[in-house]
């Protein structure tokens, strides 16, 4: 598995469009914190092309420490989903 860092798109910006290293980190920033700031105040994040992130709400559950045993309450909680969009998949699958 490959992780792609903020450091690796500012790389990318810097050698295709031929911005400033700073002009380029700061623009990987304000996109990615744009897409977080529609996510939280939407709660969905549609990107044409690549796929929607949605926010879903788990309700609180019962686990349990595999090791000891010993059931604890996982309280609820918003967790973000991803699904691939129809064009995604049909390039990772050509």
């Amino acid at each position: 598995m490959k992780t792609i860092t903020r450091a690796d798109l500012a790389d990318s910006v810097y050698e295709e469009i031929g911005f400033s290293r700073v002009e380029s980190a700061e623009l990987v920033d304000a996109v990615i914190d744009e897409m977080e700031n529609a996510i939280i105040e939407e709660g969905e994040l549609k990107l044409s092309s690549f796929g929607t992130f949605s926010v879903r709400q788990k309700k609180a559950r019962v686990g349990r420490n595999p090791k000891t045993k010993v059931e604890v309450t996982i309280t609820p909680r918003k967790v973000v989903t991803y699904k691939a969009s129809h064009v995604l998949k049909e390039n990772m699958n050509s």
